[in-house]
């Protein structure tokens, strides 16, 4: 694309040299340039993007977009094109040069601090369920019509962003449905991306770290919805509020008649009303009313929280013309989505659950969730992330002792702060003794499994879907749900063999073998193994069964109950 014709798309720029020159790319990252490559430097939080220009200049750059007009004596042959918003300018250039692909799909934004990645995926299975082929783009993986990979952040910067938005336009996605941060919001990287749908689906307390409060967290959410107003193309964009969240009531009156706004939840004067719900082990059914016609929806999730996802989704594909009964079908067969109340396996009565609650709401809402399913013991392993909003953790507490009957504090991705000092700060917070700090997130995610009983469930929560762990020295490789299904394995049964019955038994030592009634050998001077000390999550054998009143379940003063037995029973 000629720069002359480029430049039109960055208002009020003053541009220096030849601009009949062809731009071939934009890109923020000195390192990616290439010959013909427009470099757009861009302050950001932890470095300046105008420090790479001479190293952009070196490697071909045919054009630089800065915050800062060019050296009196610059002579250079590549143009300079000074703006005083060069993140708004990467937007637009980087549209203008993908053929602005936004303007060629139907294109949903979801915005909110929980719920933002399952409401995408439901989004997009609806739109491939109606139309084949649909774009996802968020925090877990990528979609553009053809193939997935995995993401590496929800919002990316703009350049990456409308280049995966251009890939999903040219494989015939008709429409594509991408979760928006406050990050993104904020710092632009949505600049020149055109919506037919906003949803905002909650808003509680996270990022306070980058925000700095509440308010600015607000008002950064905020912003997607007052910018639909201001999209310049043929679409008519609505937004699609959640009225029963207090912040999404509040956005709903500040839009006032600036903006068309669909609203959901449970309320008496929402557009998309939900009735008559019913939640089972196996997922959950409601009537879903809307302009005087009810629809009897089926999905395979549990939880409150998804059945304002499911609304969202429904209204979402609605506004992009999709027809509700096509929708309500579709959602029938909806896919698991990763790490979103993920359930692992089940072994003996135990069931394990993996989910991605990573804030005091979330964590909240995802207990109480297992607790409707009315558990002996709901048993919770969580932690708070390294480098983050501190002043959540005794929240994050908090909320789990309130709903939990065990818990297990452990580490999460610590990054460069001490692990120890992490979990310190959140067991301030907690308002039960039944809990137990362990930093090893493999030894407490065991242990859970390994003191749960008959009828209990075991959460592991914070990490969801994700496949590592920061340290501040390292990364390693760390999955959730692979661990529990491990522990699941590994778990020592707890029913009885058949007399008769005398095989080989496959220890826990994996690869070995021996017989029932063979006895390990002891070193010299090893205590038998029914006098050694007893350990957390372990019980003795060998020895004589203790008395009733003797038995722990492994957490401080906390006895155990026969199986099956409730608190409210005793």
């Amino acid at each position: 694309m000629i720069l002359r014709d480029l430049l039109t798309r960055i208002p009020k720029a003053v541009a220096t040299g030849n601009l009949d020159q062809t731009a071939s790319g934009v890109t923020s990252d000195s390192r990616q340039v290439k010959a013909g490559s427009v470099f757009v430097a861009i302050r950001g939080t932890e470095t300046d993007g105008h420090k790479f220009i001479d190293a952009a200049l070196k490697q071909g750059a045919c054009a630089v977009v800065a915050e800062v007009a060019p050296a009196s004596d610059y002579t250079g042959e590549a143009v300079w094109v000074h703006s005083n918003n060069t993140r708004d300018a990467l937007g637009q250039l980087a549209a203008a040069l993908a053929g602005d692909p936004s303007q060629q799909m139907k294109t949903v934004g979801v915005t909110g601090t929980n719920g933002k990645t399952t409401t995408t995926f439901l989004i997009q299975h609806i739109m491939k369920s109606v139309w084949t082929r649909a774009g996802l783009l968020g925090t877990i993986e990528v979609d553009n019509g053809f193939e997935r990979v995995a993401a590496t952040h929800t919002t990316p910067m703009a350049d990456t962003l409308q280049s995966q938005l251009g890939e999903m336009a040219d494989n015939g996605c008709r429409g594509v449905a991408l979760e928006v941060s406050s990050h993104g919001i904020d710092q632009q990287r949505i600049a020149a991306v055109e919506f037919d749908a906003a949803v905002f689906t909650n808003l509680s307390q996270d990022h306070l770290d980058y925000h700095g409060s509440m308010a600015a967290y607000y008002e950064a959410k905020k912003a997607l919805f007052t910018g639909l107003a201001e999209q310049g193309g043929k679409k008519k964009p609505v937004a699609i509020i959640n009225s029963d969240d207090q912040y999404g009531e509040k956005l709903v009156k500040e839009l006032g008649e600036s903006q068309r706004v669909i609203t959901y939840g449970m309320g008496a004067h929402v557009d998309f009303k939900v009735t008559k719900m019913r939640q089972q082990v196996r997922g959950t059914e409601f009537q879903l009313d809307n302009r005087g016609k009810s629809y009897l929806v089926r999905t395979p999730y549990i939880g409150r929280f998804n059945v304002y996802n499911t609304l969202a989704a429904i209204a979402a594909c609605a506004a992009c013309g999709i027809k509700i009964r096509d929708a309500v079908k579709a959602l029938a067969e909806a896919p698991q989505v990763p790490g979103r109340l993920e359930h692992v396996g089940t072994r003996e009565g135990v069931n394990v659950f993996v989910d991605y609650a990573h804030t005091p709401d979330a964590l909240k809402n995802v207990c109480a969730t297992l607790k409707d399913l009315e558990p002996n013991k709901l048993i919770t392993v969580f932690g708070c992330g390294g480098d983050r909003d501190q002043s959540k953790r005794p929240l994050m507490a908090e909320a789990v002792s309130e709903l939990s009957n065990l818990s297990l504090i452990t580490s999460d991705n610590p990054r460069s702060e001490d692990p120890e000092a992490i979990i310190k700060e959140i067991e301030a917070g907690m308002k039960s003794k039944a809990y137990r700090a362990v930093v090893d997130r493999e030894e407490a995610i065991r242990t859970a499994v390994n003191v749960a009983a008959a009828g209990d469930i075991v959460l592991i929560a914070g990490k969801g879907h994700e496949t590592y762990q920061q340290f501040a020295d390292k990364t390693v490789d760390f999955d959730d749900r692979k661990v529990a299904h491990w522990a699941l394995r590994d778990r020592p049964s707890t029913r009885a063999a058949a007399p008769a019955e005398k095989k080989k038994n496959f220890t826990r030592k994996e690869g070995e073998w021996r017989d029932r009634d063979e006895k390990p050998e002891r070193k010299e001077g090893e205590k038998p193994e029914y006098q050694k000390p007893e350990k957390y999550g372990e019980r003795r054998v060998g020895g004589k069964p203790p008395r009733k009143s003797d038995r722990r379940d492994g957490f401080k003063g906390r006895r155990d109950r026969p199986s099956g037995e409730r608190k409210d029973q005793r």
